[in-house]
């Protein structure tokens, strides 16, 4: 069962794992801040919020203290897990009428009329306050110390931020581009500005962010763009602890994801849709397989744009959308050619999709000697957010309000305090006894889910080894018919999907479209915590 799809494809980084506890995080620089922490002592969330601090300050088109975040948590004690909402809300003047009074039919893509709240300073600090044992000030030396005497560029964020950095305005490029252009790679970066602020944050806590100088300035920064957020928004701003969904799977499983706003629903449905199949039989990667899956995440998508938005003004009917046999029954829906468009199957359709960015996001998790975990995200949303910088506090503000709509009838139509829909979805496994088998989460925007699902089925159904599913050739299914495929799929399976409706094309390997995906997977025999780390982008993953 597994030897086909081991010949098929190279592995090209080894295994590292662990029998005491290992860190994954989007860039090495992260990991081993994180992987220092555990060693001296600390916990997994205090690894976790280092590297936090740290993917804030190195990876600055991608997430930032301008951004959202959003956490799951295993307490090993009680075997428990909780979920973190880290995500900002729109401001009290965010109406619809604010745009329309501004000669706008639909909310931008970028720019001011996009930034809301950002959440992950807010959710570092509650974190901490749980679960930590260290302090925020400890947690963000590390980050401090890169923002002020600079970090290294790499040949990655060369690629992705080269070009982007054109669209920052005269703060940001004073940051990223001193002389018109990205510094090349080998050079060093530095925000003096950013270690500021996180100084101030280390001093003061969340309050020194969002009720104080930091947030007047923000505020009056953004109202002078042309925004709607104000000093009091931030003030406002609470992160929130919540309850994750649960399903459950074959063998004893059960996966666990964050509740709306966040797509965490889409995430269970896509495992348990895809579950009815017999997929090992079908083979790896084969064009059964890639067919089933491709169907399972539009089933699952169709769902997700009827419903998917802030709980406390549209709540989603969370019960019905992953109960069991509603899952089965949607499963059957699923043809032997591809479907151009498919029904929501609850409730009746909306007219318009929501905006899901480029999957500009940051991931990184953590496990600790005591068998505690955190799976952690955040994010800007597109690639240098909202494209304006607060010159004074380095700040990269992002536009996750590119989310919302203006039309009155969708869920997802802005609103004063409204938090908008979020692809982020951290994932973690527990086996039939609660204990945790695995943390995995990834960038890639609406192609979260379908990387995760993917890479599922690799551990469970093929049995591959975790950096061996995580460099596995993948798919993304970007909507109507498209489906862009990793080379490394055979001719003859792309041909044959091809010939079932779907319009494919054929990237070349290691790109960055499809997703970073990271996980630890803990042994269920031995414990051992072993990782995978994926080198389309720059994750790395260290383990003791």
């Amino acid at each position: 069962m597994h030897s086909h799809a081991q010949e098929a494809f190279r592995q090209n980084r080894a295994d590292v794992s662990g029998r005491s506890g290992a860190v994954v995080a989007g860039h090495p620089l992260a990991a081993a801040a994180g992987y220092e922490v555990l060693r001296r002592g600390g916990n997994a969330v205090d690894a976790a919020v280092t590297m936090a601090g740290v993917l804030a300050v190195v990876r600055p088109h991608m997430n930032g203290v301008g951004g959202d975040a959003f956490a799951l948590f295993y307490d090993a004690s009680s075997k428990r897990i909780t979920g973190l909402n880290g995500s900002g809300r729109a401001g009290a003047l965010a109406t619809p009428e604010f745009f329309t009074a501004r000669g706008h039919h639909d909310v931008p893509d970028d720019g001011p009329l996009t930034i809301t709240v950002p959440g992950a300073v807010s959710a570092w600090a509650a974190a901490l306050e749980r679960y930590g044992t260290i302090t925020l000030a400890e947690a963000l030396a590390p980050a401090i110390d890169l923002a002020e005497n600079g970090w290294v560029v790499t040949a990655t964020l060369q690629r992705d931020a080269a070009d982007a950095v054109q669209r920052l305005n005269d703060g940001g490029r004073a940051i990223f581009a001193p002389n018109g252009e990205l510094p090349a790679v080998g050079a060093i970066l530095r925000n003096p500005a950013l270690a500021r602020t996180l100084r101030a944050i280390a001093d003061g806590g969340a309050d020194a962010f969002y009720r104080g100088a930091i947030a007047d300035r923000l505020a009056a920064f953004i109202e002078a763009e042309g925004g709607y957020l104000r000093a009091d928004d931030f003030r406002q701003h609470e992160p929130e602890w919540v309850e994750p969904l649960s399903v459950s799977l074959s063998g004893g499983r059960r996966a666990w994801a964050m509740p709306p706003n966040s797509q965490g629903f889409v995430q269970l449905a896509q495992l348990v849709m895809s579950e009815q199949y017999d997929l090992a039989r079908m083979q790896h990667n084969s064009a059964d397989y890639l067919h089933t899956l491709i169907e399972v995440k539009k089933l699952a998508f169709a769902d997700r744009d009827r419903w998917l938005a802030d709980p406390v003004f549209a709540p989603a009917p969370l019960e019905r959308l992953l109960d069991t046999r509603y899952l089965q029954r949607r499963a059957t829906l699923i043809g032997t050619r591809a479907a151009q468009r498919v029904p929501a199957g609850v409730g009746e359709p909306m007219h318009s999709e929501p905006q899901t960015g480029d999957g500009d996001t940051v991931y990184l998790m953590a496990v600790d000697a005591e068998g505690n975990a955190v799976s952690w995200i955040q994010s800007l949303f597109s690639t240098f957010g909202s494209g304006l910088v607060e010159p004074e506090t380095g700040v990269v503000l992002q536009n996750r309000g590119a989310g919302f709509t203006l039309e009155a009838e969708h869920p997802n139509v802005i609103a004063p305090g409204k938090r908008p829909f979020h692809t982020l979805t951290p994932l973690m496994i527990t086996d039939g006894n609660s204990d945790l088998r695995l943390t995995i989460g990834t960038p890639g925007g609406h192609g979260q889910s379908q990387f995760l699902t993917q890479v599922y089925h690799n551990l469970f159904t093929f049995g591959m080894s975790p950096q061996q599913a995580v460099e596995a050739p993948r798919y993304i299914h970007d909507g109507g018919l498209r489906v862009r495929i990793e080379r490394n799929v055979r001719d003859e399976v792309v041909d044959a999907l091809v010939a079932r409706g779907h319009d494919v094309s054929v990237l070349s390997g290691w790109n960055a479209v499809f997703g970073g995906v990271q996980l630890i997977l803990i042994d269920p025999v031995s414990v051992a915590r072993r990782t995978g780390a994926d080198p389309r982008r720059e994750a790395y993953g260290l383990a003791y």
